[in-house]
């Protein structure tokens, strides 16, 4: 009898190592990125160099991925938060683990003033590096705004904040993104205040001169408008400036009747956000998720992305493989006086004024403000 249990406990032990050693030697990295938001034969690329197989996932809010981090066990080994106030939370809370650069040869190529704009929000600086960053302005359909209201102030936030000029021009749509992180400093901007303040006082502001307007938008969304734009459903949305140059390039190639978009960052100012690759302190394969994270950093990669989703990278080697029509876009790379006026991200709010602000978005986006 024992000499059969220890027959058994040795079998079990090899079966257990066997399966250990099938899951560390496992190819495959599970990534978790925003929607539309890569060139279309980059994962392809990367899983014919490395031999790694892709499992993507998309989302469209920064609120979606943080819940699915801060509950745990997320199955991904690559996320793409945005920086602030996002990812410094998270990081903050101990949800992700510190990147092996040893392994990542490929951030040395990183801009300095990027990674040092990242250092302030990342403690130690070792969690995380720059994938893509752009402002939030505005995409608006240059003939249906002439159209319902000529002279449109087309320059200014006042297209989305000003009662008087979004009731002219919600017969034809307008919308916001669904995230009070970048509508409440927007409107502060607009009103002349510090956007970058997280206080009850500042968002009661804010939100009182948001609320009378609800009736007057189409939707609050963080995707939707994409489409709509290009499709001609909508004339004016507040967006993410690489969204908005998809939505302008969708239009120009789309059948029939062609919308014609522009993109404007509003000259009081826009909050410009970048977006990072970290790995979860749980990461099921965390060599695979180095490998993938340098592979995107190298040049002509990260190059071809911001070719094809109109956001602009911080690897300056990859300006000598981007499209030059790209290059010298001024919504996606702004010329210095548009640069002055951009406010970087915001720091990570107190849980209680998280809470005050979520809720008061609820009420807000419910038309029960």
């Amino acid at each position: 009898m024992t000499v059969r249990l220890l027959v058994r406990l040795a079998l079990a032990a090899v079966v257990t190592f066997a399966a250990a050693s099938a899951r560390a030697e496992e190819k495959v990295v599970n990534v978790y990125n925003w929607s539309d938001y890569i060139a279309k034969d980059t994962l392809e690329k990367f899983t014919r160099e490395t031999g790694i197989t892709v499992k993507y996932d998309t989302y469209g809010e920064n609120e979606i991925l943080d819940a699915k981090l801060m509950t745990g066990k997320s199955g991904y080994d690559v996320v793409f938060p945005s920086a602030s106030p996002f990812f410094a939370r998270q990081v903050k809370a101990g949800l992700y683990q510190p990147l092996d650069l040893a392994k990542i040869p490929n951030a040395k190529g990183v801009d300095k003033a990027v990674m040092d704009s990242l250092a302030k929000v990342d403690q130690g600086g070792v969690h995380a590096l720059p994938y893509m960053m752009a402002a939030t302005g505005i995409g608006y359909n240059v003939d249906a705004v002439a159209k319902a209201m000529p002279g449109a102030p087309v320059d200014s936030w006042r297209m989305l904040f000003d009662p008087a000029v979004v009731s002219k021009l919600k017969s034809c749509g307008v919308t916001l993104l669904d995230t009070p992180v970048e509508v409440i400093p927007a409107m502060l901007a607009y009103l002349g205040r510090d956007p970058t303040v997280q206080t009850t006082a500042e968002l009661d502001v804010a939100m009182k001169a948001l609320a009378p307007l609800r009736p007057d938008y189409r939707y609050l969304h963080s995707e939707k408008y994409r489409s709509d734009l290009a499709n001609g459903d909508i004339c004016v949305a507040q967006g993410y400036v690489g969204d908005l140059v998809q939505a302008r390039a969708r239009a120009r190639e789309a059948a029939g009747h062609k919308q014609n978009i522009a993109i404007v960052i509003p000259k009081e100012g826009a909050l410009v956000n970048i977006d990072v690759m970290a790995v979860p302190v749980d990461a099921p394969h965390p060599d695979a998720a180095m490998a993938f994270i340098n592979f995107i950093l190298r040049p002509d990669i990260i190059a071809e992305i911001t070719n094809q989703t109109g956001y602009a990278n911080a690897v300056p080697a990859a300006l000598a493989y981007g499209d030059p029509a790209i290059r010298s876009d001024p919504a996606i790379y702004p010329p210095p006086d548009v640069k002055a006026k951009l406010f970087s991200a915001l720091p990570p709010a107190t849980p209680t004024f998280d809470r005050t602000r979520t809720r008061a978005w609820s009420r807000f986006r419910a038309d029960r403000f």
